[in-house]
């Protein structure tokens, strides 16, 4: 399913236009994100998942052409547990 896709469902579901839909997924997102800007945060929507970010530490890798050694950055990732009525 894509954004315009989803932003016409929630259309039709609430009985509003598209724009408004549009809006409201926009703020949705935007929050979600902002939740997410700091190390080990997490947003939990009861029944759908909580998204959390999880640093992950510098380590070493391998580049899978030439086989050469390299060091792979640490940084925060962000991670989806579905709830149970995902599951």
């Amino acid at each position: 399913m894509t954004k315009a896709e989803l932003i016409e469902k929630m259309a039709k579901d609430a009985g509003t236009t598209k724009v408004t839909a549009g809006k409201a997924l926009e703020s949705f997102l935007t929050n979600v994100s902002k939740g997410l800007k700091k190390r080990n945060s997490k947003v939990t929507l009861v029944g759908f998942g909580t998204f959390k970010t999880v640093y992950r530490k510098t380590r070493m890798g391998r580049n899978p052409q030439t086989g050469e050694k390299m060091k792979i950055k640490g940084r925060n990732v962000v991670t989806f547990k579905p709830g149970k009525n995902l599951q």
